[in-house]
Order: C-alpha cells, then structure tokens, then sequence
C-alpha cells in the first residue's frame, strides 16, 4: 500500500517535469519534491558547462546561500564531489562535513545529514539537487534515497532537453560557419526595426559587404581557406560594430549589418574602419598568405522603406565600391537615388 502511494505521487510529478520550462522544473523541486520524502530544504543549481560553474536556480531556504559554486576550487565539498563523481551522496554529519569545508550554514538546519542529488542527462551532470533537514526523523530512509536517484534522472533528463533545444534555436538562427546571425534572422531583425522607426521615428543604416576575389582564393587555394577567409572576416567584422547592432552572413561571401538609430556619418565610420581592419588582415594556409579585402556598400534609410528596398539599394552602393577597384566603401544617397563616393 505504501509503495502504491509513492508511485501515485511520483507518477504526476514525473509528468509535470517533463517540460522545457525551467521555471516549471523549479517549482517542482522546492514545492512538490520534498514532501515526498519530507525534506525541509532544498535548492537547485545548474552547471555551465563552459565556465565549470555551478548557478543557483532556486531554493526554499530563509537565509542566503551561495548562487554560485565554481567546481575548480582547491577544496573537493561534498557538491564537487557529487558532480565530479556524478554520484549521489549522503552527508551523515554536516557538523563535520561543513567544518572541513567551511560552509557557513550548518547552525541553520535541525538534523545532520542531506541528499546531495548530482543531475544527469545523457551521462553528464546538469546540475546539482540538494535536500536536508529530514522532517520527524534523524536521516533519510533508503525509501527516500531510492525516490531521489529516479527523480535526479528525470529532473536531469528535462533540463538537457531544454539546453539541446536553446542549442538547437541558436543553430536556427545563425550561420554555423561565422556565428552570425544567418539570412532569415537578418530579415526578422530589418523588419522589427522598421517598425521601431515606424512607432517612434527615426532611421537606420544597413551595411552591405562582400568579400573581394573569393573565387580567386578558392580556385588557387580550395574551399577550406575560402572558409578561413570568410571566418577572418566575420570576426573583423565583429570587432568593429556595437552589441546593439546586428551583423549577418548574407550570402556565400556576403555579409549585412544593421545598426538601429545610426545616422549615415556614424555608419560610414563603421565600414571604413572594416575596411581598414580586413585590408590589414591576412590568413595563412599551407604556407601562402592570402591578404583579404572587402567592398563595402553603407545607406541610411526611414521606416518608408522595405527590406528589400534597403537590402537592394545598400547592395547598389555595394556594387559601386566594386567599380571603384574594391577594398572601399561607397554610400547610397537616397535624395539622389544614386551613389556618392565615400
């Protein structure tokens, strides 16, 4: 009958974390989860698998505790110990435990021992639970143990499917080889902006830019240093326009770039300064250096306009950079509906 009890509270829960809202996996794991075994506490970090951190998500203690715990410290505590091992462990004496490991927080709880849960999605740890202070009872009984390594599985099962998921938004939006935003995210972002000048007022100016004689480089050299070409110039790229602007692999060799309230004097600062940061720039591939260069079209527009309207007549300025012997700029000047050299 007890067992029957158990699975029918276990059963629901199970249901509920199988979501990709961390927000929802939370909650359960301080409101719902520990009155299964009837823990007081409990808190919920997750692992940034980049920087070997641990980031508190939630918790339902009365005091502060540490938001993040960095998993290169000298000192091995019980939670870098569980993660390292992906081991679940039971500290039977956090009197002791603590004082090895200074933990400022021991005169806060009521009994000595706690779960410290280390969650797992496809063989790696997610994230770490942590459940202490057994209610009615001096430590947890092997019930309780066996209730916490399902649910660490399956809270670590719903928290790798929400990270493969923002992987997978990011790869559809950006271009795998630049890390740039792609084609269809460029136009997403062109037409929130014209709205934005549409509601508010003002313009912004689109950059156009193309790779000069990338045919060349993969002809004589092969794709694999077009690639490189193309990588180094991303990252210049990159290097010269604010976080509020938005840079973009247009094309094959082409990039765009849109910078939000910019009038056409600041965004003609913007190409010539790419300019001269990829015309003194080189790659090396198989002993060659290969310099690079780009052409570079630059327009201000109103909200008037379409995103193609921009993206053309941009390109238009683009193609006149091209005329003039490439690695320049040239500005499209909508009053005339022509190009002006830079």
């Amino acid at each position: 009958m007890k067992d029957t009890k158990i699975l029918d509270a276990i059963t629901p829960l199970a249901q509920q974390l199988n979501c990709l809202d961390i927000q929802q996996i939370g909650r359960i794991c301080v409101e719902q989860l520990p009155r299964l075994i009837n823990a007081r506490f409990v808190s919920l970090y997750i692992l940034d698998q980049s920087s070997d951190m641990l980031h508190l998500e939630c918790h339902n203690h009365t005091w502060l505790i540490n938001n993040i715990v960095s998993l290169n410290q000298a000192n091995m505590s019980p939670m870098i110990t569980a993660v390292r091992s992906k081991e679940l462990i039971i500290v039977k004496n956090t009197s002791v435990e603590t004082e090895r490991y200074t933990c400022r927080f021991t005169h806060n709880y009521c009994t000595p021992t706690c779960i410290i849960a280390p969650l797992i999605s496809n063989n790696r740890v997610v994230g770490v639970l942590n459940l202490a202070d057994k209610i009615n009872a001096d430590e947890f009984s092997r019930d309780d143990i066996a209730v916490i390594e399902l649910f660490r599985y399956l809270i670590g099962a719903s928290i790798g499917n929400i990270t493969l998921f923002q992987k997978s938004q990011v790869l559809a939006r950006t271009d795998g080889l630049t890390g740039l935003v792609n084609y269809r995210t460029f136009y997403e972002v062109l037409e929130t902006e014209l709205r934005r000048c549409q509601r508010y007022g003002g313009q912004l100016s689109a950059i156009m830019i193309d790779i000069d004689n990338l045919k060349t480089i993969n002809d004589t050299y092969g794709h694999r240093a077009g690639d490189a070409a193309i990588k180094k110039v991303s990252t210049r790229i990159a290097s010269c326009i604010r976080k509020i602007d938005i840079a973009a692999r247009y094309g094959g060799d082409e990039f765009a770039i849109i910078l939000p309230s910019t009038p056409i004097s600041e965004a003609s600062a913007v190409a010539e300064r790419i300019v001269k940061e990829v015309s003194a720039t080189a790659i090396t591939w198989e002993r060659n250096k290969i310099q690079l260069s780009v052409s570079i079209g630059v327009g201000q527009f109103d909200s008037d306009m379409t995103p193609d309207e921009i993206t053309r007549f941009s390109d238009s300025a683009l193609y006149a950079a091209k005329q003039a012997g490439k690695n320049t700029f040239r500005i499209f000047d909508l009053s005339k509906a022509g190009t002006n050299a830079n």
